[in-house]
Order: C-alpha cells, then sequence, then structure tokens
C-alpha cells in the first residue's frame, strides 16, 4: 500500500505541476503545450483523488490530506475552466430562432494532413456537407489538384499551394467582393484575407489562418503564433462590417491567448455552451483538443455547428452554420478588453521573430 501511495503521491503532483506550468507567460513551447490538455488534466485530478482516498482510508497518513488538498483546489479550478465550453456553460452566440436561408452563411474549415492520400474520400465527405464556403489547410500541388472538382460549383476560389504543411486554398460560392493573401508573421506561412457577399446581399470579412504551433521540430515559441493572432485580432475589431475568422489556430479554445484574441477581436465563439468538439488528433481518441475554430462577431447567431468524418486526416473538419441578424448584436455580449490586455497584446505583437 506504501508504494501505491508514493505513486499515486508523486502523480497528483505532476498533476498540479502541469496545470499551474501555464500561469508562466514564456512563449517556449515547453510552458504552452501545458495549456492543451486541460480535460485530461482534470480527468486525472479526479481519479488520483479517488486513488488516495482509499489509501488515507486504511493507513490515515497525513501527508495524503496535503496532497488531497492540492488535487481538490485542482480539480475546481480545471472545473472552472471547463464549464464554458460544455452544456453546462452560458452560449455566448444565441441560437438562431427562424432560419433564414438568404441570411445564411455556411463554412467548413478542414486541415486536410498534407500526407493523406484519402484526397477523394475526404472531398466526398465535405461536399455532403454542403458548405458555402470551404477552407481547406496543409494544401500542397497534389491536394489543390485533387480539389479542383470544388471550381464546378464553387465559382471563386483562392489557392495557395505549398510544400511546407502550410499551404491554403479557400473555395466559396457565395461572391468574393475581394482578396488578398498575407504573409503577416512569416514569409512562408501564408493567411487569406476575403469579403463575401451573403445572398441577401450582406458583405461579411473573412480572416482565414494557420499559424505555427508551439511543438519542438516546428516551432520552439509560441511567439509567430500569438502575433499572427493578435494581428488578426486588431484587424478584426477595426471592420465596419461583420467578421468571421476561422482556421487551424494551433491553439485550444480555452488558452491565454485565444481568450486575449477574442477580447481584442470582440469576437465570439460558438463552442462556448456547446461542447469541446475537438478536431485534433483525430487517430488518438484519449489526446484530442479544440485546434481548429470558427469565431464570429455578435452580428451572427448559430444554426448549427458539427464536426465531419477526418477521412485519412488528423484533424477533424468543423462545419458551422451562421445566420446574420440585424438584432443581434444589441442580444449578444461582444468581450473587450482591459488596459492589462491591451498592453499584453502590444507587447506581443511587437516581439521580434525568428
Amino acid at each position: 500500500m506504501y508504494t501505491v501511495k508514493l505513486i499515486l503521491e508523486i502523480l497528483s503532483c505532476l498533476v498540479v505541476l502541469i496545470s499551474v506550468i501555464p500561469f508562466i507567460r514564456s512563449d517556449y513551447w515547453a510552458f504552452r503545450v501545458f495549456e492543451y490538455p486541460r480535460f485530461q488534466k482534470f480527468l486525472l485530478s479526479i481519479a488520483l483523488f479517488a486513488g488516495l482516498l482509499v489509501t488515507y482510508k486504511y493507513d490515515q497518513d497525513k501527508d495524503v490530506l496535503v496532497v488531497l488538498g492540492l488535487l481538490f483546489i485542482n480539480t475546481g479550478y480545471l472545473t472552472s475552466q471547463i464549464l464554458p465550453f460544455t452544456q453546462i456553460g452560458s452560449k455566448q452566440v444565441l441560437k438562431a430562432r427562424n432560419k433564414k436561408p438568404e441570411n445564411c452563411i455556411t463554412l467548413v474549415t478542414a486541415n486536410v494532413y498534407q500526407y493523406n492520400r484519402k484526397g477523394q474520400e475526404f472531398i466526398k465527405n465535405i461536399n455532403a456537407a454542403n458548405p458555402d464556403v470551404i477552407l481547406l489547410l496543409e494544401t500542397d500541388t497534389w491536394w489543390v489538384d485533387q480539389a479542383s472538382w470544388f471550381e464546378q460549383e464553387y465559382k471563386y476560389c483562392v489557392k495557395v499551394p505549398l510544400e511546407n504543411t502550410y499551404g491554403i486554398a479557400l473555395y466559396s460560392r457565395l461572391e468574393l467582393v475581394s482578396h488578398s493573401v498575407n504573409y503577416l508573421v512569416q514569409d512562408d506561412v501564408p493567411s487569406i484575407e476575403a469579403i463575401v457577399r451573403l445572398p441577401n446581399k450582406q458583405k461579411v470579412q473573412l480572416f482565414c489562418l494557420h499559424p505555427t504551433p508551439p511543438v519542438p521540430g516546428e516551432n520552439p515559441r509560441s511567439t509567430e503564433r500569438d502575433k499572427e493572432l493578435l494581428i488578426v485580432a486588431e484587424r478584426a475589431r477595426s471592420c465596419t462590417i461583420p467578421v468571421i475568422v476561422l482556421g487551424d489556430l494551433n491553439d485550444v479554445a480555452w488558452s491565454y491567448t485565444t481568450s486575449l484574441f477574442c477580447k481584442i477581436s470582440g469576437l465570439l465563439d460558438p463552442r462556448r455552451g456547446r461542447g469541446f468538439f475537438n478536431t485534433f488528433h483525430a487517430q488518438h481518441p484519449v489526446l484530442r483538443f479544440p485546434l481548429d475554430h470558427v469565431f464570429c462577431s455578435v452580428h451572427f447567431k448559430l444554426v448549427e455547428i458539427s464536426r465531419l468524418p477526418s477521412s485519412g486526416s488528423d484533424h477533424f473538419p468543423m462545419y458551422v452554420q451562421l445566420q446574420y441578424e440585424e438584432l443581434a448584436k444589441m442580444e449578444q455580449k461582444e468581450p473587450s478588453p482591459d488596459i492589462d490586455d491591451l498592453e499584453v497584446a502590444q507587447e506581443k505583437i511587437a516581439k521580434e521573430t525568428e
């Protein structure tokens, strides 16, 4: 029993430690990566708490009470962080009551995984969802060729095939009033800005992103990712028309950076109050995180949100249908930054990148 208790105490301290590490605002991956498995840490905390309770029942060791206390506090903290993304949490984007097709825009953001060769299956599943706008990420020349089928129905497209896993392609059956390909932070990581026109003639600003993740072998820091997200956040807030940001942001929905992005941009997360909608990793159910996002301004309400089949990719595509409503901005609260948020955002934008 002593050995079991010791192992449980060590594991408990490790779980508490990796829950605390994200409070350190360093950009290095070793600090940022622990923001991802919040739900996994929550489950581990509960399991370890139960295990230590059993050991305490048998030997009444007061050291166990200290660890139990830490686990209790840790579980409470993680619960407060998780609840907003469950059905218990309040909804940021309200449900559209009366669907009006002419006011709707349906979007799919899909990281295809550049080395995935189930191209036709992937495209077939997206086509079955019948979206108005399709954003494909990690598109090399092979994937752009596979996706050429979309061009039969999606008259408007912007394609930037790259062989570095940061290719990007946008397909729209809605009119693209304007578009541009931008390299906001890194010379080999493009993003797309476009204005689409809804059937009711309302213009909507799209920002399509895929910044680099803070992981070894890819980018040891989150500096570039954070900078790109916050540059877009500032642009989104300054827009005079409704805004949608979509893509694989390589950041979880509950992270400090994503929270800061929402405050600076004033955008809402339709996940809140509805579920995690974990999109990565498709092949590892235990290690899944919400990395693929669709954020919208207060001008929209939600019609539908879901995941699509992965079809060989390591990501599940995200499907979101939004409805523009003139009165929505009066019924929904726009996130806003305080002075500290603005200062942190400016510091991150001003940081030197490698």
